[in-house]
């Protein structure tokens, strides 16, 4: 786990501060930050919320208790979209958890319109006998699934992990 530090500025959406409001001198905040694995590339994300109170003390989030409600009725038919996307976590091999999405770039200037920050968790099994190797993506998830090496469990945890960094980038200042 690293750290990062993030000026806190006020966004400028209604529901979530003053219109034009500025908080450029505000107080500076130091942030856990996690890797990750999104299409073959090392993010970095932060946790802010979680549905399930023992990880969100694990992740030293939020306990969010109503993230369940965002949850669709299953089975869920493939058109009806919702503001969850999967984020895949491998319980049996020690390694970061793969995204299927991410902002790209990060920030207010991202054109990735798939993405969003509330994620429904899956469990990534290992079975017996195969030697596990580190996912970096969704397609290789599956990949994996299809051949019969591991399987795949949907959690009712619902998880807001933001994306906010990408490997490589040097953010002094992550400013919306």
């Amino acid at each position: 786990m690293q750290r990062l530090a993030i000026w806190v500025f006020a966004l400028a959406l209604p529901g979530c501060a003053g219109q034009g409001y500025s908080n450029a001198h505000g107080p500076q905040v130091d942030v856990a930050v996690h890797p990750a694995w999104y299409d073959g590339e090392r993010v970095y994300y932060i946790t802010t919320d979680v549905s399930d109170r023992d990880m969100a003390a694990m992740m030293q989030a939020n306990y969010a208790p109503r993230l369940k409600d965002a949850i669709p009725d299953y089975p869920k038919p493939p058109q009806v979209r919702t503001v969850l996307e999967r984020v895949y976590r491998v319980r049996n091999f020690d390694q970061p958890s793969i995204f299927p999405s991410a902002p790209e770039p990060p920030g207010s200037k991202s054109v990735n319109i798939q993405y969003s920050p509330l994620w429904l968790m899956y469990e990534v099994v290992w079975k017996a006998g195969v030697s596990p190797v580190e996912l970096k993506s969704e397609e290789q998830v599956f990949v994996a699934e299809s051949q019969g090496k591991l399987e795949i469990h949907r959690t009712d945890i619902v998880v807001n992990c933001p994306v906010v960094h990408y490997e490589g980038e040097r953010i002094d200042r992550y400013e919306w």
